[in-house]
């Protein structure tokens, strides 16, 4: 007979035995320790009993993953190997030669190496095409494998065998391990004589220092006398930090935001500690639906206490608290304990795990259940998930040429072929893309694959589709065919009507060749829809503080 490991058997006995002894205490516990005892000696028969060896870490570890998935995806277990990921969302640092890769044909490819990183100091760029890392083949590997390989302890060597495009032969390259750290604030400028500018891409234990920096050194070196502080595409991080960058711009012991979960414990409520730093500049939080967590508690924070306007898209809706608990093996879990609430008393989160449909779907909470709620001034804001803006924005959808032409890395191959023949190039802000630049950009991609088909091509075929189904097809097949004739993408027309789209992507990968992954940003926001939305208001103060003050009105929409 096969014996169960005694490990196993051991941890199963102390949960029934602990919970046994509590549920003569609490009677809810009885249900656990049953559950518990069926568990244990469904998987002693199976071992017993089961015609093949079970793999007992493989099939214990998807148990738990399968309790987890039935709460929400942010409950999650966390094996040994996976701990050092973790450890860098809260720190933002890990071991490692500090660059992007991403999958290109059967390789993976260098994205961008950060600035000052080791892959920057050893002479990797965009575009180099790794083919063995430590002598081990690289091809055919996914980025995650790759990845593992780079990463280690912070001064040890990598050897990276790479292909680079006008190279004949590949180049052997030594990169030395650190500890990379990824900034909070990507960047900040100036972007007019008053007003200033500042992304802040992650929230992990230095954000609020970086912010707290960026600003003064803005306003030390400058006229600051307004402030853009851009959000998006954050995806939150630490809570603490977030009321630290929020108690920037507030008065000392303001409510930014408070905790309600199962247990009393849970329940708390964080104010601002510190004396801020300007509480009359205006500001505004650029958002969008990938700002969450630590994000929308900052732009929440200062909606409901009407310290600054909110522009952009309604926010992820991520209000749920999450803590590390320790597990045995060194293993952790990752376990949402509360929900996040902001000043006005209205909740963040969006989906409502605690419900599910009869396929077992979580949804959003429906507009009937939305409440109402006013802010600090008596403003209407409301709950249901997530941020609105004050003024909501729309991004026009992409074009199909844009599409196929960075999802096939042409673009990305471009740029480093016009890094290759131009050492230099103007300043980002005042680079841009001439009429020359897009003509030799159009002529290299003649012999290039990037067909793509259209949303129309797509509806009119689902059109001929219908028509041969119902026995319309021949009476309609001439007007089909003119039609066909008519809407058939034109890749060189599409080529010049969607020349700004695509001269903004080209821009950007070209800028980012010569000043990393600031200039790219310094370039863009030059031209982003948003910023320039945001300035306008900045720069009329009637209408800023008109925002701020309309308590009859909703959020724009």
């Amino acid at each position: 007979m096969k014996k169960i490991p005694a490990f196993l058997l051991l941890v199963a006995f102390s949960l029934t035995v602990n919970i046994t002894v509590r549920a003569q205490v609490n009677s809810s516990d009885f249900e656990i320790s049953k559950n518990l005892d069926i568990f244990v000696s469904m998987y002693k028969e199976l071992n017993n009993s089961y015609v093949d060896e079970l793999n007992h870490g493989e099939l214990i570890t998807y148990g738990i993953e399968a309790i987890l998935d039935r709460l929400d995806p942010y409950t999650v277990f966390i094996p040994e190997a996976d701990i050092e990921d973790y450890t860098f969302m809260t720190t933002g640092q890990y071991g490692g030669i500090g660059a992007l890769i991403h999958q290109q044909g059967g390789y993976v490819v260098i994205s961008e190496p950060y600035e000052n990183s080791p892959a920057m100091k050893a002479g990797l760029i965009q575009g180099d095409r790794i083919l063995k890392v430590n002598d081990k083949d690289a091809k055919g590997k996914s980025v995650s494998d790759v990845s593992m390989g780079l990463k280690g302890q912070p001064g040890t060597k990598v050897k990276l065998l790479i292909q680079r495009e006008g190279l004949p032969m590949p180049t052997e390259i030594e990169v030395t391990r650190e500890n990379v750290a990824i900034p909070n604030v990507t960047h900040s400028l100036m972007l007019n004589d008053k007003t200033g500018y500042i992304k802040l891409s992650g929230f992990t234990q230095t954000s609020s220092k970086e912010f707290k920096e960026a600003f003064l050194a803005l306003r030390e070196k400058d006229k600051l006398s307004s402030l853009i502080i851009d959000l998006r595409d954050n995806g939150g991080g630490l809570m603490n930090e977030a009321v630290n960058i929020a108690n920037f711009f507030v008065r000392k012991g303001e409510l930014i935001v408070s905790t309600k979960g199962k247990s009393p414990d849970r329940n708390k409520s964080y104010k601002t500690i510190m004396q801020p730093i300007d509480t009359e500049i205006p500001v505004v939080v650029l958002v969008n639906d990938y700002s969450a967590s630590a994000s929308e508690i900052v732009a929440g924070a200062l909606q409901d206490l009407d310290r600054a306007v909110i522009v952009g898209k309604r926010t992820f809706g991520k209000g749920l608290v999450q803590n590390i608990l320790p597990l045995s093996y060194k293993t952790q879990m990752k376990v949402t304990v509360a929900k996040y609430y902001i000043p006005s008393g209205r909740c963040i989160q969006a989906i409502d795990y605690g419900h599910r449909d009869s396929l077992g779907f979580s949804g959003k909470i429906p507009d009937s259940l939305i409440h109402e709620f006013k802010t600090k001034a008596g403003r209407l804001v409301y709950d249901g998930g997530g941020i609105e803006p004050d003024i909501v924005t729309e991004d026009p959808p992409m074009s199909n040429i844009a599409i196929s032409l960075i999802s096939r890395y042409l673009i990305f191959d471009y740029a480093n072929q016009f890094k290759r023949e131009h050492d230099t190039i103007l300043p980002a802000r005042q680079f841009t893309i001439t009429d020359q630049m897009y003509d030799d950009f159009v002529k290299w991609l003649e012999d290039k694959e990037y067909d793509y088909v259209t949303r129309s091509e797509r509806l009119l075929a689902q059109l001929k589709q219908a028509t041969a189904h119902e026995k319309y097809n021949e009476e309609l097949k001439d007007d089909l065919a003119d039609l066909e004739t008519k809407m058939k993408h034109n890749k060189e027309s599409d080529l010049i009507k969607f020349r700004q789209e695509i001269s903004s992507m080209l821009r950007s990968e070209i800028v980012a060749r010569y000043y990393a992954q600031k200039g790219r940003v310094e370039a863009m926001v030059t031209e982003d829809p948003e910023v320039k939305i945001a300035i306008e208001l900045l720069n009329n103060s009637g209408e800023y503080s008109g925002i701020l003050t309309n308590t009859s009105a909703k959020p724009k929409s």
